[in-house]
């Protein structure tokens, strides 16, 4: 029984395959919506991917990953299909619950205009005493 063969590259490395993967598809996704049509591309993609598996030069993978980003860069969409509910779609924020508190304290509003009337038409009764002109009263 043989044991297992270290894999030469890091797990960082197989991040950045399967981030190139998912960008990848996502970006096909974005050119055709319907996923019937969809997936015969998704197919060619994933058969890039797996012809290139077995490849261990550096710098035959820095070639091939500076051609699949070069690709995808040609291919990106203009305009990327975004979920109607997540940020930046048609539908985020459209129905934002009101505040919980209140918008306008009426009441300490009308209790201030009363005091400022009530001190108005006091200082115009005053005015009258003394038989000076009143001027405009203010409204209720």
């Amino acid at each position: 029984m043989s044991a297992a063969v270290p894999s030469p590259f890091s797990a960082t490395h197989r991040l950045y395959v399967k981030s190139l993967y998912k960008r990848m598809l996502n970006n096909e996704l974005n050119w055709v919506i319907r996923r019937d049509l969809w997936r015969a591309r998704a197919i060619a993609i994933r058969a890039e991917f797996e012809r290139n598996r077995n490849v261990q030069d550096p710098r035959a993978l820095a070639d091939i990953f500076a051609k699949a980003e070069a690709d995808f860069a040609e291919r990106r969409h203009p305009d990327p299909y975004r979920p109607a509910m997540a940020p930046d779609g048609t539908k985020w924020e459209r129905n934002v619950p009101p505040p919980l508190g209140p918008i306008f304290e009426h009441e300490a509003y009308n209790l201030h205009h009363e005091e400022e009337v009530e001190k108005a038409y006091e200082e115009a009764a005053a005015r009258v005493r003394r038989g000076e002109p009143v001027g405009e009263l203010p409204s209720h």
